[in-house]
């Protein structure tokens, strides 16, 4: 598993979109598995499962996204990567997860 969490100054429909579109586009086998968003007075959230191949891990492996904001706060960012070891009782393989999360950082670092 790995995980990254920030806090971005950009608006939130469009970074939403941005992270979205950046991950479909940016892997061949890459879905948009479900989503869910929330809204309560002036705060939002919005919750996406992204799925993709690993080639490296030989599995699939999964990202899921969570943008967090309150009125006009900076976003909150929080992803986490699950599903890349091949292990049963430790986990061993972990580089489809960091890849995957990899791409993520690459679209935050673009954006900024």
């Amino acid at each position: 598993m790995a995980k990254i969490e920030r806090y971005i100054n950009e608006d939130f429909e469009q970074l939403l979109s941005k992270i979205e579109n950046g991950i479909i586009n940016g892997s061949m086998s890459a879905t948009l598995e479900d989503a869910s968003d929330f809204q309560s007075g002036t705060a939002r959230c919005s919750v996406r499962v992204f799925e993709r191949y690993s080639y490296a891990g030989g599995n699939r492996v999964s990202l899921n996204i969570t943008l967090f904001q309150n009125d006009k706060d900076p976003v909150q960012l929080s992803a986490i990567t699950a599903g890349g070891s091949q292990a049963v009782f430790f986990k061993i393989n972990t580089w489809g997860e960091e890849a995957f999360l990899d791409k993520l950082i690459e679209l935050l670092d673009f954006a900024n």
